[in-house]
């Protein structure tokens, strides 16, 4: 059977495709641009903008299953309107091309986000409420996104929604902002690490709970994907363990990176520059430390790995393809 999966030039979704690939699936990969991350693998590559109806339309054609993963992070604001074009409006449209050529099953990749993540002592679940209008424009888009799928699901489309939480580990081409951060600890490029943490997930995991959603997923549900809360500092030890490379001594305070922050924001709404320090990075950095995957391990028989072995093999990974400045030592490297 045909999978399209939209996205698939991307971190999770090119990831996905070669899970897909190894399990000998027919694929159809959907880009917009760059399929490098898709290199020599026997699938077919389509490209279209999710944006245009008619183009997704077409590129859905005879597809059995969808994996829908495209969507635009953006912590500087919607300028020119493309985060919500493409979170919003693009995730209907790929839904409606679902529905009109009669795929068997669809996932949705919503995200952590869209649950209010603020620590009110309570464990996020599927049932926590979701984002307000005054939360950050991912936040707000992709939960507008999941609406529009919802509406369709409510047409017939047979559609699942997975919400995985802060994707991380190897096979992260472009990088991802995390993955910068962790290439960038390597060099000592960051002056100090702001304080807080966020749950953490290994992008194979999410792949394989991908797929278990597809098989197993009731229609119409949400299964959070979520690994294990780390700190940053945390993050940067486990980084040091295979790089030799000590982590930044300071940390900046919550309360002094809240403070500094808007700043950062203001910058990037007027430039269209991403500054690391945002408000809606600390946001994330704040949020709640319990989050469930109870439902899925429970539905979908999920199962997160250690973070620690995800950033050993995200450095491995990044060394192969040569992103880094100084070779690893490898003497704590974990592999998958």
């Amino acid at each position: 059977m045909t999978t399209v999966v939209t996205g698939a030039g991307g971190f999770l979704g090119s990831v996905l495709v070669r899970e897909l690939v190894a399990r000998g699936r027919s694929v159809r990969a959907i880009i917009r641009s760059n399929a490098k991350a898709l290199e020599e693998l026997d699938i077919e590559i389509v490209t279209a903008d999710i944006r245009d109806s008619s183009s997704i339309d077409r590129a859905l054609a005879g597809a059995e299953s969808v994996f829908h993963l495209a969507s635009v992070i953006s912590l500087s604001g919607d300028r020119s309107g493309s985060v919500s074009a493409t979170n919003i409006d693009g995730a209907r449209n790929v839904a409606e091309a679902a529905l009109k050529n009669g795929v068997k099953r669809f996932i949705h990749c919503s995200s952590i986000h869209v649950f209010d993540l603020k620590d009110h002592g309570k464990t996020i679940n599927e049932n926590t409420i979701r984002v307000t209008t005054d939360s950050p424009v991912y936040d707000r888009t992709k939960y507008a996104g999941e609406i529009a799928v919802r509406d369709l699901i409510k047409m017939g489309l047979p559609a699942v929604v997975i919400h995985p939480t802060g994707v991380i580990g190897p096979g992260d081409h472009r990088p991802s902002r995390m993955g910068q951060v962790l290439i960038d600890l390597s060099s000592k490029k960051l002056p100090a690490l702001i304080s807080g943490g966020f749950n953490w997930v290994d992008v194979r995991d999410v792949c394989v709970g991908a797929l278990a959603a597809e098989e197993f997923g009731r229609i119409g549900e949400s299964y959070i994907l979520s690994g294990q809360w780390h700190s940053t500092r945390q993050l940067a030890t486990f980084g040091e363990e295979i790089t030799g490379t000590p982590p930044p001594t300071f940390d900046l305070p919550m309360w002094l990176a809240q403070g500094i922050a808007p700043i950062g924001s203001l910058l990037g709404n007027i430039s269209s520059n991403e500054y690391r320090l945002n408000s809606d990075t600390v946001s994330a950095l704040k949020a709640a430390r319990k989050i469930s995957s109870a439902k899925a391990e429970t539905e979908l028989g999920f199962k997160s790995r250690p973070i620690r072995n995800s950033v050993h093999d995200a450095y491995k990974w990044f060394e192969k393809f040569g992103l880094l400045k100084k070779p690893l030592l490898h003497k704590n490297g974990l592999s998958s």
